[in-house]
């Protein structure tokens, strides 16, 4: 397999899409890794599994339609399998498999026939267990590469950090030639709202030149005005703390004229086709319910040159 991803947005060729099937029970309080599934715990309207396996369906439906080659990790029984972004990502031509929470180290071993169609020289993974990052932070444009991080202080007891300046300084290492820029985002474990989780909760880029932003997901103003002089005031749609909490900014674009978008999501939508883009709508509102939608559901592989 020869791998190619060099921004979000190229026309998608092959991608890995989680799996919602045998995802287990509810988790207990203390195995959630974020505060919007604790709050859905508490509250007895954590997602059903039939429920998310529809849901994910009706997103793999739309990507056939589309002619992009799906892969699936394979099942694990009773295992949370959806978020494939978290595990690896892939740019230019290289497989980084992610540090993730040791609890979730099964599920890279779900997608190894994949890896193995990938030329070993091709395949990273990170030198020390202090390297932290996870895809959802990593956001691939062009010659750029935007990192999310956490510079507060206790980044090892905040499990909602996910990528420290380790990872950072990892990605940097690997790519000499790519301008790297990291922001350091707001977390919570006590508030959804308040808790930029990766760097696609807050932001990402759409079309060409366009990017969908929410302003208070940035701890530090100076990196909310980076972007905004990067692409332009009037190519950002800003999303306010409940679209952010809806998971607005996560959505999945299959070309620059193509998307897929949580059906919920009607100003977005509507400021989509507004640009000429075709919206493809899927419900996704279960998913969202564990503080992560489109994007981090779908790890790309292959797009355009």
């Amino acid at each position: 397999m020869k791998l190619n991803i060099k921004n979000e947005t190229s026309r998608l060729r092959a991608v890995i899409l989680g799996s919602a099937v045998s995802n287990g029970p509810v988790p207990r309080i203390e195995e959630a890794y974020d505060p919007k599934s604790i709050e859905h715990i508490k509250a007895g309207t954590y997602p059903l599994e039939s429920d998310m396996i529809l849901e994910m369906e009706a997103v793999a439906k739309v990507l056939k339609k589309y002619n992009v080659t799906v892969y699936r990790p394979e099942e694990i029984q009773e295992y949370n399998q959806i978020f494939a972004r978290d595990i690896a990502l892939v740019i230019e031509d290289k497989f980084i498999q992610s540090n993730i929470l040791p609890r979730r180290e099964k599920e890279i071993k779900a997608i190894q026939y994949v890896i193995d169609q990938i030329p070993s020289e091709n395949v990273f993974k990170a030198p020390s267990e202090e390297i932290h990052f996870e895809g959802g932070d990593i956001i691939v444009h062009n010659d750029h590469i935007f990192i999310g991080t956490y510079k507060g202080e206790g980044y090892s007891n905040c499990i909602v950090a996910r990528t420290n300046m380790k990872g950072v300084d990892y990605i940097k290492s690997l790519f000499p030639n790519k301008i790297v820029k990291e922001f350091d985002l707001n977390k919570s474990m006590e508030n959804a709202r308040d808790n930029a989780l990766h760097l696609d909760c807050c932001f990402q880029p759409v079309g060409s030149n366009m990017a969908i932003i929410h302003k208070e997901g940035f701890r530090d103003v100076e990196d909310y005005q980076y972007l905004v002089d990067f692409f332009g005031y009037e190519n950002l749609f800003h999303i306010d703390k409940e679209e952010m909490y809806q998971m607005n900014s996560n959505i999945f674009s299959i070309a620059e004229d193509i998307v897929i978008s949580e059906q919920n999501f009607t100003r977005l939508n509507t400021w989509l086709r507004s640009l000429g883009m075709k919206v493809e709508e899927v419900p996704y509102a279960q998913i969202a319910k564990q503080e992560g939608l489109l994007r981090c559901s779908t790890m790309p592989l292959i797009r355009d040159k």
